[in-house]
């Protein structure tokens, strides 16, 4: 695909999503505890890095204790058209011990059954979020922005991790990112530290609203404040 064709992807209907998000009230704003959909490319390409990026996920928990806890659930597809989700979790080492078990295989992304069940979670029960990790896209990029759009409307934001430097991939999951409100940024494994704080950062988001990720953004700097400055 030639990178003006990835411009025109989204070129009908952006502007009417972005200005229903644009409208779209903040949450949260009650002291129930934040769910948080985390979801992961499973895939062969991210065997090598898979190991160390499961004990980097705990830290998400760390900030949240005092903004009423957090819930998440870990998604995640891989192989020959296997989707999966665990049950929810309330801790670092519940978490930790589901992607433990976990073992990458060879098959397609399906970053678009991660989107569907966001939708369908949020209609059952309400989410704040949702985050996805991974390194490629081979996928209809119309569908995944207009699913993206959908998430925007009803104000549960996206937050795309790239690994790697992949352009196309970059381009659509930025794209991802605006229509729903939520944010991009890539990240290199060796930059561990980088990634703990945008994963905390997310996690303070959903756990506490936007007014929590400021005051995180202020104390953090750098990275952080740029993933915030996104939600703007």
């Amino acid at each position: 695909m030639s990178d003006k064709k990835i411009r025109e992807v989204t070129s009908q209907g952006v502007s009417q999503f972005l200005s229903q998000v644009a409208t779209t009230p903040v949450k949260k704003t009650s002291s129930e505890q934040g769910r948080l959909v985390f979801a992961m490319d499973a895939t062969a390409s991210r065997e090598p890095t898979w190991d160390h990026a499961c004990h980097l996920q705990g830290e998400m928990f760390t900030e949240t204790d005092t903004l009423g806890g957090l819930s998440v659930q870990l998604c995640y597809y891989r192989g020959f058209a296997q989707f999966h989700e665990d049950p929810w979790c309330n801790s670092a080492s519940a978490l930790l011990s589901q992607m433990s078990a976990v073992r990458c295989l060879g098959g397609h992304t399906q970053i678009s059954r991660v989107l569907a069940h966001a939708l369908q979670s949020h209609e059952q029960r309400g989410i704040q979020a949702v985050v996805f990790v991974g390194d490629a896209m081979e996928e209809n990029p119309d569908t995944l922005c207009q699913l993206a759009g959908k998430l925007g409307i009803l104000n549960v934001p996206l937050f795309m991790f790239q690994e790697g430097q992949d352009q196309q991939t970059r381009n659509i999951f930025t794209q991802m990112a605006q229509l729903s409100g939520g944010a991009y940024a890539p990240f290199d494994i060796n930059s561990a530290l980088e990634l703990k704080q945008l994963l905390s950062a997310v996690a303070v988001f959903a756990a506490g609203g936007r007014l929590a990720l400021e005051d995180y953004s202020l104390r953090s700097g750098g990275t952080i404040e740029r993933l915030t400055r996104q939600l703007e």
